[in-house]
């Protein structure tokens, strides 16, 4: 790597406020002698060097650099880069509403008296041929910092309907992330399965026989009640163009589940068929859940960004240097360090759909028939109430798909004084 800079003797503010005195000449001895701090530098790297993710391809990187600090605050109402052009003729290569940066703060004068602190910004060009004046030319061209620290937000509010990412092209790693979701309470009926019910009971005569009965039931209607759960989600990787939305995935240990509801069954006795009609209850334990996210770009509203970002323009897929991954062509956004999305605990109940239910209607009948709920002969035969009693499911996962969560941790303070949500 080649290096130049300019440097600012901190003797010069000296020779400056004495104007009268003669400017003298100054040895190679004397010179070694002066320290000082360049405020711009400028860097290069050939083609060859071994610090050139491009190598091969004939480019070389021209970096000016500012050696300081920089605070920004700023609000950009539409951000739109790349529109039509290479990468389609409809839609743009980054399409953000509402977009604002700066200091970490959660109040709105938090937030707008504070600023996010950019070190060492400086803007970087791709070359190719570098070294030779006939052919040389500029195919990329970068905005960007040694590291930045600030919060980063993202449309208008956080709320049910998708808002802030229209579209993105960039790269950026999502720390795994933890949040406490509930299910939406929700009756389950044949209709809704097609699956049959299952097992058997004891029906004991005196306590001492105790014959097993099986049952098959395809009328029921159990009502599932509210049940906690807490996610863990993965960390993933963002990185494409035009995006809208990002897959993410998981699992969740699901907390106790209570049913009650009406069954009837054909019972299987020695006399021959009769029906079993009955008030069922009990709980379910031991469910987990493969999760998998389709999520909406436009639900991800708040970014506290603790590390190098940069904005770049190329007319080819270009590997920046220290950067994690390839830019592709046209304008692209890059976090080269994880961000880390917060809590991503629901704001709403989950629904549980039919496909769902339809994957625990077996291991309920698999566990019943193993071990079946006991009763007294008579009241299996004709009372009114049958206590299945606790579920233990600890072996079953069920594959649980949602789509585009309203995120209760993604909700943030505008970057304005006053009431308005933008500014």
């Amino acid at each position: 790597m080649q290096c130049l800079s300019l440097c600012v003797p901190l003797g010069l503010s000296a020779v400056l406020s004495h104007a009268s005195d003669q400017l003298k000449a100054m040895s190679d001895t004397e010179l070694s002698d002066v320290t000082g701090q360049s405020l711009m530098s400028l860097t290069f790297i050939s083609p060859t060097d071994t610090d050139n993710k491009m190598a091969g391809k004939g480019i070389g990187f021209y970096k000016l650099g500012m050696e300081a600090d920089l605070e920004l605050n700023a609000n950009i109402k539409k951000l739109q880069l790349g529109c039509g052009g290479v990468n389609g003729a409809n839609g743009c290569d980054i399409d953000i509403d509402n977009l604002s940066l700066s200091g970490a703060a959660d109040t709105n004068t938090g937030r707008a008296s504070s600023s996010a602190k950019l070190t060492n910004p400086f803007i970087e060009f791709a070359i190719k041929n570098p070294e030779k004046a006939s052919t040389r030319e500029v195919v990329g061209m970068r905005l960007s910092a040694e590291k930045a620290l600030g919060l980063l937000t993202l449309g208008d509010e956080n709320s049910a309907k998708a808002n802030g990412i229209n579209s993105l092209s960039g790269y950026m790693k999502i720390n795994p992330s933890t949040g406490k979701a509930s299910t939406a309470a929700r009756t389950m009926t044949y209709n809704d399965t097609g699956m049959t019910i299952d097992g058997k009971v004891k029906a004991c005569v005196f306590i001492v026989v105790c014959p097993s009965l099986g049952f098959q039931s395809n009328n029921y209607s159990l009502n599932l009640k509210s049940a906690q759960a807490d996610i863990f989600l993965n960390g993933t990787t963002v990185n494409g163009t035009r995006m809208s939305t990002v897959k993410l995935d998981g699992y969740a240990n699901i907390h106790q589940l209570d049913f009650t509801g009406d069954l009837q069954a054909a019972l299987n006795i020695s006399l021959g068929l009769l029906k079993l009609q009955k008030v069922v209850d009990g709980n379910i334990t031991g469910l987990k859940a493969n999760i998998t996210v389709d999520e909406n770009l436009g639900y991800v509203h708040k970014l506290n960004v603790n590390n190098p970002m940069s904005l770049s323009l190329q007319n080819q897929q270009i590997w920046w240097p220290k950067a994690d991954a390839a830019a592709n062509q046209g304008w692209w956004l890059a976090f080269d360090d994880a961000i880390d999305i917060g809590d991503v605990t629901p704001t709403d109940q989950i629904q549980v759909t039919n496909d769902v239910l339809k994957q625990v209607v077996n291991p309920i009948s698999n566990y019943i028939t193993n071990n079946p709920p006991t009763c007294n002969l008579l009241n299996c035969l004709f009372g009114d109430a049958l206590t299945v009693g606790n579920v233990n499911l600890p072996n079953t996962s069920l594959n649980f798909p949602l789509k585009d969560l309203q995120l209760s941790k993604q909700s943030f303070a505008p970057n304005c004084y006053g009431n308005l949500k933008f500014c």
